[in-house]
């Protein structure tokens, strides 16, 4: 029997209160939900923007019994949450995505075994459990390669390129000095890409499933830095990179929005870096240039209600404002400056503290064209650039 659809006016739950829970509670929130919002951190965006707040630690026995009977059904902004937490939760209310798939996605070992298991195009990797097995653990995947903690790493966080045989020895010492009983690491083989892209795929409680257009990213020190959209090049590889992300999601059975990050090769390729099981900061351009956003989305999927349409409404570039990025947007001129850009959709997250390496904000630069986005946000970049060079 089909389960019935969580209507508005009821309380949905999210853990997690960062800026992709505000987003949820805002998409939320405009359909006429409530929303319980539940973050050990009282300054976490979201709690502002909650109807129901619980700032509290996630092994908090009490919360957890109000925060259980208060929500129709339960989500999670990213990944790093407790699976255990969501296995509790699961006894008393819907979580979507399950349990199980945040089992499998948070741990990058179990990630990569999930999809090798199943088919799906990944680099070479192999996993190991103490510092002193990396040696023969990168000699087994080869050079270059990507060593990553198995858990808990994110925007470059727990990662480290070994290029050399050389370079092992202060890896070692990194995992050493940052080891903790039960940990793992991932070791991946460094692959040549030409592009790194990434698709977003909407997956109901029914199975029906839709794929919003790829996109094309750019990194800076392992974290996003812009994100083009449509991608540009041949449209048999957006079709790829759908039919891949639809097939992935339909073998995990998820429920919700997720992210698949593809290394794009020379030859044409397409290799699946990681899964995000929520929605992603690459598909922060739906906000603005899409019929339907990725947090809409996320709400419809996990009440049971009707995916809405993934059409692009105008080409779009995303630039995340990171650590003193702030600093500049945010001051008056800055801010006006920015403004007066046609097209331009300027997005700050409301965090306190300004630090290096902090999502802070993003800018969506629309453009009648692609190129009109792409030289926008291009002299954005260099204005914030240029502002943060001149001596204080």
């Amino acid at each position: 029997m089909k389960a019935a659809a969580i209507e508005p006016g009821f309380v949905l739950g999210v853990l997690g209160g960062g800026q992709l829970g505000a987003m949820f509670a805002m998409a939320a929130r405009r359909i006429g939900y409530r929303v319980a919002v539940w973050d050990p951190d009282p300054d976490a965006p979201a709690h502002g923007i909650a109807t129901h707040s619980f700032p509290a630690p996630f092994t908090d026995h009490h919360t957890l019994t109000r925060f259980a009977d208060l929500v129709s059904v339960v989500t999670y902004e990213w990944e790093n949450v407790p699976a255990e937490l969501c296995r509790v939760l699961e006894q008393r209310k819907p979580v979507r995505p399950s349990s199980a798939v945040l089992s499998v996605i948070q741990d990058r070992l179990e990630q990569k075994k999930f999809l090798s298991f199943n088919g799906f195009p990944v680099p070479s990797f192999a996993g190991f459990t103490a510092p002193d097995q990396l040696s023969a653990t990168v000699q087994q995947v080869g050079y270059p390669a990507l060593c990553k903690t198995a858990t808990s790493g994110y925007d470059g966080k727990g990662q480290w390129r070994i290029d050399r045989e050389s370079a092992v020895r202060e890896v070692k010492r990194a995992l050493t000095e940052s080891a903790c009983p039960g940990m793992r690491w991932i070791v991946e083989s460094f692959v040549p890409f030409e592009r790194e892209l990434s698709i977003l795929v909407v997956r109901g409680a029914d199975g029906q499933s839709c794929a919003y257009p790829m996109t094309e990213n750019e990194h800076e020190e392992g974290i996003l830095r812009t994100t083009t959209v449509p991608a540009p090049g041949s449209s048999a590889v957006a079709e790829r990179a759908a039919t891949l992300a639809s097939q992935v999601v339909d073998r995990l059975e998820g429920v919700g929005v997720f992210c698949l990050e593809l290394f794009q090769l020379p030859n044409g390729e397409l290799l699946i870096n990681e899964i995000a099981p929520r929605p992603h900061n690459s598909g922060h351009y739906t906000l603005d240039a899409c019929s339907v956003s990725q947090f809409e989305q996320q709400v419809r999927a996990m009440c049971g209600m009707p995916l809405g349409e993934v059409r692009l409404l105008s080409p779009a570039v995303m630039v995340n404002l990171i650590g003193d990025d702030a600093t500049v947007v945010m001051n008056g001129a800055g801010c006006r400056t920015l403004l007066d850009v046609p097209g331009a959709v300027l997005h700050l997250y409301g965090k306190r503290d300004i630090r290096p390496r902090r999502k802070m904000g993003h800018v969506t630069f629309l453009g009648e064209t692609l190129g009109v986005a792409l030289d926008r946000a291009k002299r954005f970049r260099e204005g914030l650039a240029s502002s943060l060079s001149r001596p204080v």
